[in-house]
């Protein structure tokens, strides 16, 4: 017994240090997968970082200037800035395409702007639905225009309100330029064509700024986004019908156009992020709604980039 005693105590050894050895294996796998689990764990949720330039259309900035906000708040999003400018949505469509920018805002599609090579190159975003409608001074003494009487103000063949059935005061235009997606809105679905700048007219890049002059311009008509839209100034009804939400989503009121919001190529992860914040349910049924903007989701009808509609 005692000659196996020796052998005993070895064997004992060896069978102690592979146990150690093991459970020393193990710990380190264990806490090398630990790393791993955390460092996944740390990539799922880690806070994106960036920062973002949305340029363009002036009816779509009240919505991203407001979303973005919002989205800068909130924890998640605290290391990505959001920066809204406007400038219309040619200028927009230019900027997102040359790289300038992040995102361009647009109230028409980017093949009305752009040649087809750098317009294939960028991705549509819809967002919202946008609704536009002739604004007057509230003393010019109308509250609707047929669409020929509104053509004959824009193209110069009616030069006073009185001839509309309005007070006896001289009209004065307040237009937007023509890289505007507004202005295109409204000359395309209210006028049925383009129009050239009169004289004595006044061109203003904001739809800020036109909404300020109409109101504090006797005389004066232009056309705003339904976002702009507050008793300053006197909407008018096309051919009778309101620019409702309701007449819009049912395709009775027919001067509307899809927000786009356009990259070049997929977004980055934190544009992207931004781009799916406004297209939250939250988002579409808060700010959407509240701005004077419609939730693409509650259109009955669909519109093409050439206009047409389709149920």
């Amino acid at each position: 017994m005692l000659k196996k005693l020796p052998f005993m105590l070895m064997t004992l050894t060896l069978v102690f240090a592979l146990a150690a050895c093991g459970s020393k294996n193990d710990s380190s796998q264990g806490s090398t997968g630990g790393d791993s689990s955390s460092n996944a764990g740390n990539s799922d949720t880690a806070a994106l970082s960036g920062q973002i330039l949305a340029v363009g259309s002036t009816a779509l900035q009240p919505l991203v200037q407001q979303v973005g906000e919002k989205f800068m708040t909130d924890d998640k999003y605290k290391d990505i800035s959001v920066q809204v400018q406007g400038g219309g949505s040619g200028t927009g469509l230019t900027q997102v395409s040359g790289g300038q920018a992040d995102i361009g805002n647009s109230d028409v599609f980017a093949e009305e702007k752009l040649d087809a090579g750098p317009a294939g190159e960028l991705i549509d975003h819809q967002v919202a639905v946008v609704a536009m409608t002739a604004v007057a001074n509230p003393k010019a003494g109308v509250d609707n225009l047929t669409k020929d009487q509104l053509l004959s103000i824009f193209t110069g063949k009616v030069t006073n309100w009185k001839d509309v059935g309005g007070a006896d005061q001289k009209i004065v235009i307040v237009n937007r330029p023509s890289s505007s997606g507004t202005r295109a809105t409204f000359e395309k679905f209210a006028l049925g064509q383009k129009t050239e700048d009169l004289p004595g007219s006044i061109q203003e890049d904001s739809s800020g700024t036109v909404k300020k002059l109409v109101a504090e311009t006797p005389g004066a008509i232009g056309y705003l986004a339904l976002s702009y839209l507050d008793d300053s100034v006197k909407a008018l009804k096309y051919d009778g019908v309101e620019a409702s939400v309701e007449n819009v989503e049912q395709g009775k009121y027919p001067v509307w156009a899809y927000e786009h919001m356009y990259t070049k190529g997929e977004p980055k992860e934190h544009v992207k992020a931004f781009l799916d914040y406004i297209l939250s349910d939250e988002v579409q049924q808060a700010d959407v709604t509240e701005l004077g903007y419609i939730p693409v989701s509650g259109m009955q009808v669909k519109r093409d980039a050439e206009g047409n509609i389709t149920k």
